[in-house]
Formats: C-alpha cells, structure tokens, sequence
C-alpha cells in the first residue's frame, strides 16, 4: 500500500507542476515583448547643410543612422510638423550596445518613429511649400 500512495502522490506533484509551469508560461505569453538590436555602433553622423524653415510651426529633425538588417541606413535630417500639440523630438540614440528608435512625446504620450510614414510626409510637405511659394 505503501508503494501505491507513493505513486499517486508523485502524479500529484508531477500534475502540479505542469499546471504551474503552463499558468507561468501563459501570463508569460499576455506580457509586453521589447528587443533591442545588437549591431556595433553607428558610423559617424553625416554633415549637411540644414535648410531654411519653411514656416514657424516645423521644427528640425536631425539626420540620424538607423539600422537596417545586420547594418546601418542614413535619415537625412528634415523639417517637419509636429504630429500633435506639444510634442518634442526625442532622438534615437545608441547606449551600451543597444539602438533605441527615435519618437515625438509630450510628457503623457509618445508616438514612435515610422521611416516609411515620413517619406510620405515629406512629399506632402514639399507639395505645400510649392503651393506657399505661388501664393
């Protein structure tokens, strides 16, 4: 009898277990995943001559290496409006090793940086410039 309640008591520790390990591994999979990317540092920033400000509502918008893949990709700098009131630059940066994006924040909120999303943006930029200069 011995023998017998030493088993079920090793399945019931083997269940508990298990049940504990996937209630771990499934709070695990619901929390908020981060990475960073581990390329070496940047090269040097480029220099550029910075354009006149197009109006007094754009701000600067330093040029800044990003990676891209296994290396890094230059993002000349721009004049640009901020996406919403209040909100500042904060420019990406590299620190031990790791590469942190760029983003516009005011303090409460914070919008990341999409490269795709500024060509965009520039384009339509470009298009209101010619449109101020006929005016």
């Amino acid at each position: 009898m011995a023998i017998a309640q030493r088993q079920v008591m090793k399945k019931i520790l083997q269940t508990a277990a298990i049940s504990a390990f996937l209630l771990t591994a499934a709070s695990a999979a619901h929390a908020q995943v981060g990475f960073d990317i581990r390329i070496g540092p940047p090269p040097p920033p480029r220099v550029y001559r910075v354009p006149p400000q197009p109006g007094p509502e754009f701000v600067w918008v330093e040029g800044y290496w990003y990676p891209q893949g296994r290396h890094y990709r230059w993002h000349d700098g721009y004049w640009t409006r901020p996406p919403f009131a209040g909100a500042y630059w904060v420019a990406p940066y590299h620190l031990d090793g790791r590469y942190y994006a760029g983003r516009w924040e005011d303090g409460r909120r914070t919008l990341r940086h999409d490269h795709r999303w500024d060509r965009s943006r520039e384009r339509d930029e470009r298009r209101d410039r010619r449109r101020d200069d006929r005016r």
